[in-house]
């Protein structure tokens, strides 16, 4: 007996067309700073999304080192870090000249009655309460930087 193969017959070569990549400008630096590394990778990838370069902090005192190596454009933070506090780092931030003008938009998952009212008083530009909706957190950043 003999044995025949059987051969299917070769596919065609279909080209493939690639996605349409449309490149985004830079809208520029941002900083992310939150004790929860979750949230900071969370609240990156919604910037980087958005267009902004990022970096992250998980500690006001890490982003203070940051800040003073590399001037950031928008800084994020969460409000009730261990040690020093998102509010502590905005007057810090606030302090030196070439941070008295960026957008901060401050963070909290404790929102309390006078939330709003002590960011704005520490130098944050706009406060967001925890869940963070990401279009919400652009349209913030957008509203008091663009």
């Amino acid at each position: 007996m003999s044995a025949r193969a059987v051969v299917a017959p070769a596919l065609a070569e279909t080209p493939q067309l690639e996605p349409e990549y449309k490149a985004q400008e830079c809208l520029g630096l941002a900083l992310v700073v939150d004790d929860n590394p979750d949230i900071t990778d969370l609240l990156a990838a919604v910037l980087r999304h958005a267009g902004y370069t990022v970096s992250s902090a998980h500690s006001a005192p890490g982003a203070l080192t940051m800040a003073v190596a590399r001037h950031f454009d928008v800084i994020v933070s969460d409000i009730g870090m261990p040690g020093m506090t998102g509010h502590e780092l905005a007057r810090a931030l606030r302090a030196m000249p070439e941070y008295r003008a960026i957008s901060m938009v401050a963070l909290t998952g404790f929102d309390m009655y006078d939330d709003r009212e002590r960011s704005a008083e520490a130098g944050f530009s706009a406060h967001l309460s925890k869940p963070i909706d990401p279009l919400a957190l652009t349209r913030a950043i957008r509203s008091v930087w663009h």
